[in-house]
């Protein structure tokens, strides 16, 4: 069994470093880092080349030393049980985290398919919907995506673990000037689509395909009159009973999966 040091004390550096990546979205930006927790996490970090360091759990630790292997090429730290429980975001945590690399992402990184296929976000606030908006958007073939700087931070803890991995492979661009962004979409000749209440019914046949943008709003208030004012369409979805919207989520997952639907018809 291999003998390593565990870290007890909170004040120890790289735990307060921990913590600190995971609170504020000024120290992930500083140090291009961030923190993921779990073993598929950290496992997708891992294959992806991104991850930098481990910290795991004295108990993962103990377990892991019957597969050696695990640790070929890791650079880790040992925690105690008690300080780990300590520091990690999740409510039943599994013994490891670690800090990953920022993947940093040009607008043209979003651009690079032909008939690219982008999501658009405007203040998308709740991070487990962000989280769920970008896992959703790697299962559609969405090529990248687009947010305000209102939207929560994408690299929060909450919205890394709801993306179950698609944040290593969706390339996403933070515009600092969103209204702008969609502006040059649109010279580029892309067709912007609109979620909007008083859109129409989206078409069903033929609508999505060449270069799109889906625009979401935000949950309690949809887009801004300028965001909307950009879009070559309003659309809605058709509702039945008394409904009048639906989560910001479900809402997208249903026009790019709609969009996807197109698009691979065409290509049949």
């Amino acid at each position: 069994m291999v003998s390593r040091d565990i870290i007890t004390s909170s004040n120890n550096p790289q735990i307060k470093n921990l913590a600190l990546l995971q609170k504020k979205a000024k120290a992930r930006n500083e140090q291009g880092l961030f923190v993921v927790e779990g073993i598929k996490m950290f496992e997708e970090a891992r294959s992806e080349g991104l991850l930098m360091k481990a910290y795991m759990s004295e108990s993962f630790f103990n377990e892991k030393q019957k597969a050696p292997e695990f640790f070929d090429g890791l650079t880790y730290e040992v925690i105690s049980d008690s300080l780990f429980n300590q520091i990690t975001d999740t409510k039943t945590p599994q013994g490891i985290m670690g800090t990953v690399k920022k993947p940093v992402y040009s607008f043209e990184n979003i651009l690079n398919s032909r008939n690219a296929f982008l999501l658009l976000l405007e203040d998308i606030r709740d991070p487990g919907n962000l989280g769920t908006i970008i896992r959703t958007a790697e299962g559609a073939g969405v090529s990248g995506i687009v947010l305000n700087r209102s939207c929560a931070d994408i690299l929060q803890p909450k919205v890394v673990r709801s993306t179950m991995g698609s944040i290593f492979r969706v390339p996403y661009y933070e515009a600092e000037d969103f209204i702008l962004y969609l502006g040059k979409l649109k010279t580029m000749g892309f067709t912007l689509f609109a979620a909007h209440l008083a859109g129409d019914l989206y078409d069903t046949e033929g609508s999505f395909r060449g270069k799109i943008g889906l625009l979401i709003g935000n949950e309690a208030n949809g887009l801004s009159d300028e965001a909307s004012s950009m879009a070559d369409r309003l659309i809605k979805i058709p509702m039945e009973g008394k409904v009048e919207s639906l989560n910001a989520a479900i809402a997208a997952a249903i026009l790019m999966y709609e969009a996807a639907r197109q698009r691979r018809m065409k290509s049949n």
